[in-house]
């Protein structure tokens, strides 16, 4: 199926995809980064799903989320009658559980489900047993149980089973991990958990304090509820995405994990959680982060654990074929021993707006930020991989310059507002040598606009956020003259392009293209309402959410050429900059 065809459902710490076929292909147990028990997403059935529909396995006619909540509803209409099949995961007690409801609507519909645990990714085929009426794995460290109404029957190492659902039956289907070592764990009630889930999800909508045009509220909502939901909830730290591998060219190499949590978007998520009225998300956030950058400056990353681990080795899959052929699959990041000094702002832009927006004082905090200031004074002035994390050469990338920019301005900004202790006049002096520097080797005169890296010709979508960050005030003329050129070098089919990616182009170092990278285009939108451009804002938000599956859900990027959605899925870093599109062009409304 194509990558849009999927929804999401989770419990704040793992996640799974369901396809429009009723199989969920993609589900890592216990947590987001764990290894998957049903891998289908990037190779076949064999590899691991759970397949459950009407026989014959075709795309269900509806499905929509409960309003305000992450519980699917599929629907098939057949010729005997339809029948509709409730998703979700409850929030977890002790162990993880994914509950399937088959639920008669009318006439009699033959239902069909198909059963096929492989643990480590598609790899451990699990041996299998009956005990006390239910269904066990058992592969390694996993196991496994189906709690299943229906008798499933084993055969070509897969459990299968046909029966008949008529109008008013509600049949509860339950598939709950656990550790190997331990017994079997309690069976939930199906229906209890429904109700207290719905609950818990339409309370936590219900705190919003969205004040926008009622035609993008939903837009909004869904992309709230989906940043939760990518939330671990032990820890507060945020995933990228839950998958790892879908390709950002359909076919190619450009094939990352993406179960990790980015500093890099730590100010983007930590406004948007503010702006909405989530502080306690916030404040599990900024905790996050603090316990995960905690130690030596020159060790900082970009990105860690979910519960901050530090080591996340890049590892091929060679026995998975990969989505639609795009190999290879990979598991791990090798990105996290990048250099990318726009981190140290991203660090120090979250924490002052996370003190400015209401989050009490942190005793830590203010001890790490100076140390992660003195490492930016010393080597504010080398090259390094930049934002996109690019595998070609290291060079002076702007926006990484303009980050370590934002980290001494918004130190100084701290010890004026919050009177903290700093060597505040070193500190502005450093920030007026930087932005002297940004302004004279990172932009070209003749073309009126800033560049990707020092004296290069190419434009970079990260410009865009030169007024956002307060570099340059929105009306500046090189701020206008970056704006039009990306406008008119970085349109594809009316969507951004983060930078030029072409055969001759070794700035990334890898080979193939990719599509319109979603944030850059919601960064433009951005741009655009700070411009006063209601109506150019608003017809291009407009194309953007058009882009959303039928529930709402958004890739890390959109593929014109073949009209797709391409990249993780589904993308906080393309829901978080949505929403500050929508809270932008709301201030114009």
């Amino acid at each position: 199926m194509r990558i849009e065809d999927y929804a999401l459902i989770g419990d704040m710490q793992s996640a799974a995809l369901v396809g429009r076929d009723g199989s969920i292909d993609w589900l890592c147990l216990p947590r987001f980064d764990s290894p998957a028990c049903f891998a289908a997403l990037l190779g076949n059935d064999r590899n691991g799903h759970w397949w459950l529909g009407p026989t014959g396995r075709r795309p269900a006619d509806r499905r929509r989320y409960r309003p305000d909540t992450l519980i699917l509803e599929s629907e098939w209409d057949t010729p005997t009658g339809t029948v509709r099949v409730i998703d979700f995961m409850p929030p977890r007690d002790v162990n993880p559980d994914v509950v399937r409801i088959v639920e008669g609507v009318s006439g009699t519909v033959e239902m069909s489900t198909q059963l096929r645990v492989r643990f480590d990714y598609g790899r451990i085929v699990p041996w299998m047993r009956r005990n006390g009426g239910h269904l066990q794995a058992v592969g390694g460290p996993d196991s496994a149980w189906l709690h299943s109404p229906i008798p499933l029957r084993g055969g070509d190492y897969a459990h299968t089973a046909t029966f008949e659902v008529k109008a008013g039956d509600r049949l509860p289907f339950v598939f709950t991990w656990h550790p190997s070592h331990e017994p079997m764990p309690p069976q939930i009630e199906c229906e209890d958990q429904l109700v207290q889930t719905e609950v818990m999800w339409r309370d936590w909508v219900d705190a919003c304090s969205y004040q926008g045009p009622d035609r993008w509220r939903d837009a909004v909502i869904r992309s709230l509820i989906t940043l939760k939901a990518l939330t671990y909830a032990p820890t507060g730290g945020i995933v990228a995405a839950p998958t790892t591998s879908l390709p950002e060219d359909i076919g190619g190499v450009r094939n990352w994990d993406y179960r990790y949590c980015w500093l890099r978007d730590a100010t983007m998520t930590l406004d948007a959680l503010i702006g909405s009225g989530y502080l306690e998300e916030a404040a599990a956030w900024r905790a996050w982060l603090l316990r995960a950058i905690a130690g030596r400056p020159q060790d900082l990353q970009i990105m860690y654990g979910v519960a901050g681990e530090r080591r996340l080795p890049e590892l091929e899959l060679g026995w998975l074929d990969g989505y639609e052929r795009s190999r290879p699959v990979r598991i791990g990041n090798q990105a996290v021993d990048q250099l990318q000094l726009d981190v140290y702002g991203e660090v120090m832009s979250s924490l002052y707006l996370a003190r400015t927006s209401g989050l009490g004082p942190d005793q830590r905090a203010w001890s790490i930020q100076r140390k992660l200031l003195d490492y930016v004074e010393e080597h504010w002035d080398e090259p390094d991989e930049g934002l996109w994390e690019v595998r070609g050469p290291r060079r002076h990338f702007v926006h990484s310059k303009v980050m370590c920019w934002v980290a001494l301005d918004r130190a100084v900004k701290y010890v004026e507002r919050f009177d903290r202790t700093g060597p505040a006049d070193r500190w502005r002096a450093a920030r007026d040598k930087m932005h002297a520097e940004i302004c004279d080797k990172g932009y070209d005169p003749h073309r009126n606009t800033f560049t990707q890296s020092y004296g290069s010709h190419e434009l970079d979508a990260a410009l865009l956020l030169i007024p956002m960050l307060g570099f340059l005030p929105i009306d500046d003329p090189r701020v206008t003259g970056t704006v039009a050129a990306i406008e008119k070098e970085l349109m594809a089919d009316g969507f951004v392009l983060r930078y030029p990616v072409a055969e001759d182009n070794d700035v990334d170092g890898l080979p193939g293209g990719e599509g319109a990278f979603l944030a850059c285009s919601f960064w433009l939108v951005e741009v655009m309402a700070m411009q006063g451009r209601k109506e150019e804002a608003a017809e291009l938000f407009d194309r953007l959410l058009a882009l959303r599956n039928d529930v709402g859900l958004l890739a890390e990027e959109y593929d014109p050429r073949y009209d797709r959605l391409v990249g993780n899925f589904p993308q906080a870093f393309s829901h978080v900059p949505l929403i500050h599109a929508a809270r932008a062009l709301s201030k114009l409304m």
